[in-house]
């Protein structure tokens, strides 16, 4: 396998859908304390990672954009928009719903990380998928176990794969996943 189709692998399986959708499920486990949080965290994951990922598909067939990395940053404002438009209509259901605290906090953190991360996308590209994986790998080390940590492994393997596809410099990816980490910690606070 040469570094190429490694880093292909690694960045399409740990993609912000994926991530978010196996992340939003243990948080919202443990929000709830038991399975009566899989429901908020699936809606969690729909509103934050699928939705997103779907209009970056219908986007992508349309011929707007490539492929789903979209490296041009100045054709990402659209999906912020629709990023934060999903994730504050799924936060809406779930105040509604009285989802748990902490779903709607983790959901609230990551509509909070999308605005940082079009900001600073106006002047400077920086990495959604590295700080998407920082943030779920933090959040659940808060609402699980501090040996959620370890899957920081992962967030490395994410910003390695940006780098080795050539979608990403080093300081793109650790700023990326510097805002992830810095969301998750106010996630804890809150």
């Amino acid at each position: 396998m040469t570094i190429t189709t490694a880093a292909r692998t690694v960045t399409d399986i740990l993609q912000p859908r994926n991530v978010l959708l196996a992340g939003m499920l243990g948080i919202g486990i443990a929000a709830a304390g038991d399975w009566t949080g899989i429901p908020w965290g699936l809606l969690g994951a729909l509103c934050a990672g699928i939705i997103p990922a779907a209009y970056i598909e219908w986007e992508r067939k349309r011929g707007t954009w490539g492929d789903r990395h979209v490296v041009d940053r100045t054709k990402r404002a659209p999906i912020f928009v629709v990023i934060l438009a999903s994730i504050g209509l799924g936060s809406l259901a779930m105040v509604l719903g009285r989802a748990p605290t902490g779903i709607l906090i983790a959901m609230l953190a990551l509509w909070a990380m999308t605005i940082g991360l079009l900001t600073i996308n106006t002047v400077w590209k920086i990495s959604v998928d590295s700080a998407v994986a920082s943030a779920v790998v933090a959040m659940l080390a808060v609402v699980h176990s501090s040996w959620w940590l370890l899957a920081y492994l992962l967030t490395a393997a994410v910003c390695w794969s940006r780098v080795a596809l050539t979608y990403h410099t080093v300081a793109q990816t650790v700023a990326g996943a510097s805002l992830g980490a810095a969301t998750a910690a106010a996630f804890l606070l809150a």
